[in-house]
């Protein structure tokens, strides 16, 4: 007795051993908020266009820079030939060194600082409206995945349960209640559920690749797994406050609006441009050579201003003016957008809980009492072959059907969120 215990000791280290790595190498399930905290930090994507909104945020520098001065340095008077035999070069040289100035006026570079200021927000604007559309696309892998696991989940369940049909069905053929063509077409039928096991599993899979390389994580696939509500929820708010809502919260309205300012700043500046900027300059002279015998040394100064008679930036003041009148068009086609976005989704949330609610108060709870009353009938011989294989049926349409509207429910859920620009349905 000592020597089997310590043998049974023995094998039951040993599985746990066996069992030990795949246990450690795990990974705990991911929910919706680590996935899209993940997402945020690893997509490469959404970085790229981050780095976009830094590029722009550069610009800033740029516009705000003043002009550089201008340094000139000249010499002439330098003697070529011998004068009375004596050749002296640098006796009558002067020179004159210079330094000048662009002064902007009307506050051009002001209004070009404003202009990229402006164009930094519209950039950060349109980040976060790709990090809108991308989430959605998460939002959608990760509904898929906990779809493809409740299918799975109920394939199983469903094997299982005909697993002990075909036992019932054993039993009664022992004992002469059935024929064997009844126990071999019931045995038959068991690959369907064999099946449909390898299918939910296949898509599994395929669900979780798409969320890991949304991820751009290279986590083995049976590593991976999301964990969260497969549910609905019966209460939805009135249609007006999502629409408000996503007035509020979607950036692409918001860069639409921001873009009307930045077309009143570019329609300044191009007014600013059009006006003059004089150059200030200032020299100094050694040796100069003019009638006063005392000006060896002399300081000048003077400005150079552009007559601008015909070029006065008249085609770039009318662009500008005319893009204003764009932006703001634009505007109203994205707000008219914004809008038909809402109501589509909307409507399919509403849809998808109007199928849901009688799934969930009647028809789940009806297949199941049909199903398990059928199958002990069929036990105590009370019921058919058919009538037992077609309540079985019935189950699994039923439920297969209600994980697939509540699919349907979520992604729904998602596209509002889309439409709104956040998320008003968890």
């Amino acid at each position: 007795m000592k020597h089997i215990f310590s043998s049974l000791s023995g094998l039951a280290v040993a599985a746990a051993l066996t069992a030990a790595p795949g246990s450690i190498g795990a990974q705990q399930a991911l929910t919706w908020e680590q996935v899209k905290a993940r997402f945020e930090a690893a997509n490469p994507a959404l970085k790229a266009d981050a780095l976009g909104v830094d590029e722009a945020r550069a610009q800033e520098v740029t516009a705000n820079l003043r002009p550089n001065p201008t340094f000139n340095l000249s010499a002439d008077g330098t003697q070529i030939a011998p004068d009375n035999g004596v050749w002296q070069p640098l006796k009558g040289t002067y020179v004159v060194p210079t330094v000048s100035y662009l002064h902007e006026r009307e506050h051009k570079r002001e209004l070009r600082l404003q202009s990229a200021q402006e164009s930094t927000r519209i950039a950060a604007s349109q980040h976060d409206d790709l990090k809108r559309t991308l989430e959605f696309t998460l939002r959608t892998a990760f509904t898929n995945t906990l779809q493809a696991k409740a299918i799975l989940e109920l394939a199983r369940a469903d094997l299982d349960y005909y697993d002990h049909i075909i036992q019932i069905s054993r039993d009664r053929f022992r004992v002469g209640d059935i024929a064997q063509v009844d126990l071999d077409r019931i045995e038959l039928l068991r690959v369907q559920y064999e099946t449909e096991i390898q299918s939910a599993i296949v898509n599994l899979r395929t669900a979780k690749i798409q969320l890991l390389q949304l991820l751009d994580d290279r986590t083995p696939v049976e590593k991976f797994d999301v964990e969260g509500p497969f549910d609905f929820s019966e209460s939805l708010k009135p249609l007006d406050d999502f629409r408000q809502a996503a007035l509020d919260a979607r950036p692409d309205l918001q860069a639409a609006l921001q873009a009307i300012q930045q077309s009143e700043t570019n329609h300044k500046l191009a007014v600013a441009n059009g006006s003059t900027d004089p150059t200030f300059s200032g020299w100094y002279t050694y040796n100069s050579s003019n009638n006063n015998p005392n000006g060896t040394q002399t300081l000048g100064a003077g400005v150079n201003i552009p007559l601008r008679i015909f070029d006065r930036n008249q085609g770039e003041k009318q662009r500008t003016l005319i893009d204003i009148d764009k932006s703001k068009q634009v505007s109203e086609a994205t707000r008219a957008q914004v809008f038909s976005d809402v109501d589509s989704a909307y409507a399919q949330v509403e849809s998808s809980l109007v199928l849901l609610k009688p799934y969930k108060a009647k028809y789940k709870d009806q297949a199941t009492r049909v199903r398990d009353t059928v199958t002990y009938s069929y036990q105590q011989g009370g019921a058919s072959l058919i009538d037992m294989l077609n309540a079985q049926s019935d189950y699994r349409t039923v439920q297969l059907a209600y994980l697939q509207l509540i699919g349907s429910y979520l992604n729904a859920a998602g596209q509002l969120n889309l439409a709104v620009g956040r998320e008003v349905i968890p």
